[in-house]
């Protein structure tokens, strides 16, 4: 089969949670690589346009755009807006989630349940709506997390949702058969973000940082780039969950 793979100027790429963290840093790697972004946020509009600003300034389209990834009509008309302004979408990557950590004994359902919404329910929606409107030579990117299989003490929740979202990439790699799209996830290892920052001492982000061979926590950047390869040239890498995390496992 012969790809019709546009040029990387040509790509128009949707991001969701693309107004912080890893999501911002996905967005303007993606712009600089001369994609158009849509820049999809929960609530915040004015970061969300300093990640347009900054996209505009590295030569690309970019145009903002609000949804609950947990609300298919939202979604839908998001998908549909950057349709109408660019003409298709060729990328999609879903780096909107939530992390509320707890002990099983002590966990709040209502917690789990919030994470469930946004980082299941979420993934589900706006995989819906990828795998129904890529292009030739599309990409799905989703996100995991690394925590999957380290086991770390107070995560069994959160990566109970990301191992769900494994099983679903895999999967919707395979129903897609035919299609020229390739669906994959990236589980990022401890990264300096304000989500895994949030709360935690810092002898507890030491130790974290002490556990890849490389001795540090990676930033949004480092998992941009496999973003990036996986976005553009990665046609041959297909159905599989990539650990970006310095070689912690």
């Amino acid at each position: 089969m012969t790809s019709t793979l546009p040029t990387t100027g040509d790509r128009v790429a949707v991001v969701t949670g693309a107004s912080g963290g890893i999501g911002r840093a996905v967005a303007q790697r993606l712009a600089e690589a001369g994609m158009t972004v849509v820049v999809h946020y929960a609530g915040n509009a004015a970061r969300a346009q300093e990640v347009v600003d900054a996209a505009t300034a590295a030569g690309a389209k970019a145009t903002a755009v609000q949804a609950d990834v947990a609300d298919e009509a939202q979604v839908a008309a998001l998908f549909d807006t950057a349709e109408q302004a660019y003409g298709g979408v060729d990328v999609v990557v879903n780096t909107a989630g939530i992390m509320l950590l707890s002990p099983v004994t002590e966990l709040s359902l209502d917690d789990f349940d919030r994470m469930h919404r946004t980082n299941v329910r979420g993934t589900v929606v706006v995989s819906q709506q990828a795998a129904r409107r890529l292009r030739p030579g599309g990409a799905l990117v989703n996100f995991s997390s690394s925590v999957v299989q380290l086991a770390l003490p107070t995560y069994a929740a959160y990566a109970a949702t990301k191992g769900a979202v494994d099983a679903m990439t895999l999967i919707l790699a395979k129903e897609l058969r035919g299609r020229d799209v390739t669906v994959n996830a990236v589980a990022p290892g401890p990264t300096a973000t304000p989500l895994f920052l949030d709360g935690k001492p810092q002898d507890a982000v030491d130790r974290l940082a002490s556990m890849a061979p490389l001795e540090r926590l990676g930033t949004p950047e480092d998992v941009a780039e496999v973003v990036a390869f996986l976005a553009g040239p990665a046609r041959w890498v297909n159905g599989q969950v990539l650990y970006a995390n310095g070689g912690v496992i």
